[in-house]
């Protein structure tokens, strides 16, 4: 049996095999409300064989959405929504998680198709947006957010919170927290995004204190029992990466003593200067690194949709599960697609059965 195809569990939850679907955004809930399109696209992942599918990074408030079209989880309506779309992961066999976010000084911008820019400060759509420091990112995102109050600082830890616990209602089995990307989390801790003076800036102790404080705060609600897991951004590609990763491999152990599960490694996205090697799985040493000096196990997305390259990096104890994203889109049915290609006998045994029955009888 390919590597790949081994069962995973991670505290009370098994994994039928090692390919999750990462949180991809759709930009197409309204007011945060998702919708039928929510529906068919992860129902369709998880029919297709995947072990675990994430659903999109689902705002904690309405300010934290990246754009108008984002899912949010900030009241109880939003949080039922969800239900067919729990419902229908499980029932095709998949487990259902989600990632809760909150975007800080990249939100309020326009759809991807639509300008992936900051929505202008007169369109009635628009609103102010919160950051640790009032740094705009630059690039297409200038909007200068507003620093952060501690009240501001409490009362965005409390929404992370109260997501959790309505995302556990609703009966999601596996939680992420979105700590990277440039969004509200990962810009404490960058040096690029925090220029604080207080407790929350400066030593590389302050930049890390809302991440840990965020995260214990949602231990205390999530069950012990389920995957508790962050995606993190460990390096920017900016010229400063061996500092970087190396404050990072340090935070990451103490996510795991603060009750981290897993970790999903991923760049920070803090400056739109990076220069990111994009290659195909260009991210594996780096998350084997961070699982080998951190002790956790760890999971990464970009670049592993083919399947060899997913078999390889699992084989070569690189990643304990492989995020595949952008193929899952072009091919919902991409476990299938895998097994076929690393010659698992009888393939169509990681689909349903009223899909298998046809496949092997036919």
């Amino acid at each position: 049996m390919a590597a790949l195809f081994q069962p995973f569990t991670l505290k009370d939850v098994t994994l039928r095999n090692r390919i999750a679907v990462p949180p991809m955004c759709q930009y197409s809930a309204t007011d945060g409300l998702v919708n039928e399109w929510h529906v068919a696209n992860y129902t369709g992942m998880a029919r297709g064989g995947a072990g675990l599918v994430i659903v999109e990074a689902t705002a904690v408030s309405p300010e934290g959405r990246i754009t108008p079209g984002c899912t949010g989880i900030w009241n109880d309506q939003l949080a039922d929504a969800f239900a067919p779309i729990v419902r229908g992961i499980k029932a095709n066999g998949a487990v259902p998680g989600i990632q809760i976010a909150h975007a800080g000084r990249k939100a309020s911008a326009n759809r991807p198709w639509e300008g992936d820019d900051h929505i202008a400060s007169d369109d009635p759509r628009s609103w102010q947006t919160i950051a640790p420091s009032a740094l705009p990112f630059g690039a297409n995102l200038p909007k200068v957010p507003e620093a952060m109050t501690l009240d501001d600082i409490a009362r965005v830890k409390s929404d992370f919170v109260a997501a959790a616990k309505r995302a556990l209602a609703v009966g999601f089995e596996w939680l992420e927290l979105h700590f990277a990307h440039g969004y509200l989390a990962q810009s404490f801790f960058s040096e690029h995004a925090n220029q604080r003076t207080d407790a929350y800036g400066g030593s590389f102790e302050n930049r890390c204190r809302f991440l840990l404080e965020t995260l214990a705060a949602v231990r205390e609600v999530w069950p012990e029992n389920l995957p508790l897991t962050i995606r993190f951004g460990v390096i920017e590609f900016d010229g400063r990466d061996e500092q970087t990763l190396n404050e990072s491999i340090e935070l990451t152990r103490q996510f795991k003593a603060a009750g981290m599960d897993m970790m999903s490694v991923s760049m920070g996205f803090d400056t739109p200067k990076a220069n990111i090697p994009w290659a195909p799985a260009f991210m594996g040493p780096i998350a084997k690194r961070v699982r080998d000096e951190a002790g956790v196990p760890v999971s990464s997305a970009w670049g592993f949709g083919e399947p060899h390259i997913a078999e390889k990096a699992v084989q070569d104890g690189q990643l304990d599960l492989v995020m595949v994203g952008k193929a899952h889109l072009a091919n919902p049915h991409w476990t299938y697609q895998a097994a076929r290609e690393l010659k698992i006998d009888k393939p169509s045994w990681t689909l349903p059965a009223p899909y298998a029955h046809w496949l092997e009888r036919y």
